[in-house]
């Protein structure tokens, strides 16, 4: 059937799909200061004009922890200008808005507040940026939401188990079950997906009638053993995950052949890093979904900045220098300048007819100078391009190839390509360096009352949110520790001293304990800095920083860039009754606990022996039946006006869950299909 004669209908979901949108990036930076401001305000617009359902967003709606108030300002504006109005909201919500929406007073979704005027629902879940913190547990989206202009959902309070209940949707004939996950410790998230302590909860009734729908906000990429999500973890009964966090643009669905589900990354929309994968066009998505179908059409982003980047070995050139030639250093810097030159007119090529671009791109040259070459003033070289470019200060990155000694028995066969490898040391978070850090350092200077992981979060906390007591009082709160278990044990030997030390370390490494005692010194810090009378919101060290390699499409890059700033730590308006639904059959999760308390240590569990246990979730799958005929639904920018609906009931009908089992078969087969074309769509 063809796209002309399935336009919308009131079956359709319209959904807009966006991801990383960082307000505040720079935003003290005189060139690129409104960059993240500019392009949340098309998505906005882009959202009205195509009369979309509801906006989904997949985290780190903020750059900072704690935004300036000109982010929550712009941020409150824009929201108020494109989502409040007239126009009427046509789906229902099914389930226990209670239970949905509990980091606020008014746990219900906003439209159907009958003191406010929404037009287009925000969802939204927390990213590792603007992730949760205090002793309330409160982020940048609470506010939003108790202002009830977003819905945020997706917030576990309990740190020993997570259940995701989905928001339960209708419009027409079409259920949709949200589901939403906020940014939660890499390693913290895979021990309890390990441990099966992660369970999604499922309607009781009509399982298979409803599309499943997951935004998660974690690693993709593989940055250590534990440090990321494998999509083999997920539960096999959704039908599309749309995956924040990681930036690179692949928003195109991909389907997990072990999982029988999509997977779509909108990436980031604006470049918070000089990488190769932030150089890919940025988009955002417009998903349909009808019935069991689903359709992801593409939309370029216009007034995202251009990127280009490119890599330049100098060894390469061996016609026109060599390292003895006479003076090389000037030979390098003029074949640099007009690489860059050559970019830069690409750029303005590309930006012909398109007035909403910026002027002035972003240029990255990577200068891999290995085989005895030098480094030229970068400084001096970025004075030619001041006015031509938008990071004149880092137009220039030098890397350098790392030599590996490689053992080897055959002295006659040598395979000559292992001896040097090129290594990415750079680019990496900051509890990444500690771990690598101690990992290779010798035994003598290994920690032995500190756990890396410990060290790791201190640094951060003090790098990323300015925490200036977070190491000394992680040092202090364990070595008090320490001191209470040795007099406890009676020890008095230096010996036995150094080796009851260590094993009271080692006991507590990837467990519950030692997350818990990391949590209280990090509390103490925080009220010690309350006590001298500190206030955070007026401390924003992020803005004089530069460009900071931020997400994990670095984790691919055989020469990433500097990292020379902070890591990564590293949710039918039918009139305007609350609606919040009634309780479901399944006990609630608990209720917020205050985060100084500590939870209960719980037995530390070898990961590998948790893959060898005789469940096998990860690798015991049923096979799915043949896919059936997809449905293509119209994506022309003509829509069917929304048809208005009366006042609904002000109570929502319950829905009951059950706890699924991925061990469980798989559903009936589903299909997708997404429209490829990027000159066809203008996105405001």
């Amino acid at each position: 059937m063809s796209s002309e004669n399935t336009p919308d209908d009131e079956d359709t979901f319209k959904i807009l799909i966006a991801t990383d949108v960082h307000l505040g990036y720079l935003e003290k930076n005189a060139i690129r200061g409104n960059d993240t401001y500019q392009t949340f305000e098309e998505i906005l617009q882009c959202a009205k004009d195509k009369k979309v359902d509801f906006i989904l967003l997949g985290g780190d709606l903020f750059h900072d922890n704690k935004p300036s108030r000109r982010s929550l300002h712009i941020c409150t504006t824009l929201l108020r200008k494109y989502c409040m109005g007239d126009s009427p909201v046509t789906f229902n919500i099914l389930s226990d808005q209670t239970t949905n929406f509990n980091t606020t007073q008014f746990p219900w979704v906003n439209y159907q507040d009958e003191n406010l005027n929404i037009s287009i629902p925000v969802f939204s879940i927390h990213g590792n940026h603007d992730d949760p913190t205090g002793a309330e547990g409160l982020c940048a989206l609470d506010l939003l939401s108790a202002a009830g202009l977003v819905n945020h959902f997706g917030h576990s309070n309990s740190v020993e188990r997570i259940e995701i209940s989905p928001i339960l949707m209708q419009k027409g004939n079409t259920k949709l079950a949200l589901f939403g996950l906020g940014s939660i410790p890499d390693e913290r998230l895979y021990r309890m997906f390990v441990n099966k302590q992660v369970s999604m909860l499922r309607p009781k009734e009509d399982q298979d009638d409803w599309f499943n729908l997951f935004t998660i906000h974690q690693n993709r990429s593989k940055h250590g053993p534990t440090n990321y999500i494998p999509e083999q973890f997920l539960d096999d009964f959704l039908d599309l995950v749309v995956w924040g966090h990681e930036h690179e643009c692949l928003i195109t669905p991909t389907r997990n052949e072990q999982q029988l589900f999509y997977v779509t990354q909108p990436g980031s929309s604006v470049a918070t890093s000089l990488s190769p994968g932030e150089a890919t066009k940025k988009h955002i998505g417009l998903l349909r979904v009808k019935g069991r179908k689903m359709n992801l059409q593409k939309i370029p982003l216009k007034t995202v900045r251009q990127f280009i980047t490119q890599d330049v070995v100098l060894a390469d050139y061996e016609d026109l220098f060599t390292p003895d030639t006479h003076q090389v250093t000037k030979k390098v810097e003029d074949l640099c300048y007009a690489k860059v030159t050559e970019m830069i007119e690409e750029a303005e090529r590309e930006r012909l007819g398109c007035p909403l671009t910026p002027e002035k791109p972003l240029i990255r040259l990577r200068v891999d100078y290995s085989g005895g070459f030098e480094a030229f003033s970068t400084s001096r070289f970025s004075q030619k391009f001041v006015d031509r470019v938008a990071n004149p200060k880092d137009i220039i990155h030098f890397m350098r190839r790392r030599e590996q000694k490689v053992d080897f028995k055959d002295e006659v066969n040598v395979d000559y390509s292992k001896l040097v490898k090129t290594v990415a040391v750079e680019g990496l978070r900051v509890e990444d360096l500690v771990k690598q850090y101690f990992e290779a350092a010798e035994q003598k200077v290994q920690l032995s009352l500190l756990t890396e992981q410990g060290m790791g979060k201190a640094i951060q906390e003090f790098v990323d949110k300015d925490e200036k007591d977070a190491i000394e009082e992680l040092i202090r709160y364990q070595l008090e520790k320490t001191q209470r278990h040795l007099q406890a044990r009676g020890v008095t030997t230096e010996q036995d001293i150094d080796m009851e030390v260590r094993q009271f370390r080692d006991s507590k490494k990837n467990t519950t304990e030692e997350e818990n005692e990391i949590r209280e010194a990090m509390n103490r810090a925080k009220a010690h800095r309350i006590e001298r009378g500190e206030n955070p919101e007026d401390r924003n060290i992020s803005d004089e920083l530069g460009d900071v390699a931020l997400d994990s499409d670095e984790g691919s890059d055989p020469f990433p860039p500097p990292s020379r700033g902070r890591g990564r730590g590293g949710r039918a308006r039918g009139g305007r009754g609350r609606g919040r639904g009634s309780t479901a059959s399944e006990p609630k999760p608990a209720g917020r606990a205050c985060s100084r308390k500590s939870a209960a240590a719980s037995q530390s569990k070898n990961i590998m022996q948790a893959f060898l246990a005789p469940s096998q979730r990860f690798f015991s799958k049923v096979s799915t039946s043949s896919a059936a005929e997809e449905i293509t639904i119209d994506d022309s920018d003509e829509d069917i006006p929304a048809r208005k609906v009366t006042k609904p009931p002000s109570r929502s009908p319950s829905a009951s869950f059950s706890k699924y089992s991925s061990q469980s078969q798989s559903q009936s087969s589903r299909g997708v299909d997404f429209e490829d074309s990027d000159d066809e769509e203008a996105a405001g």
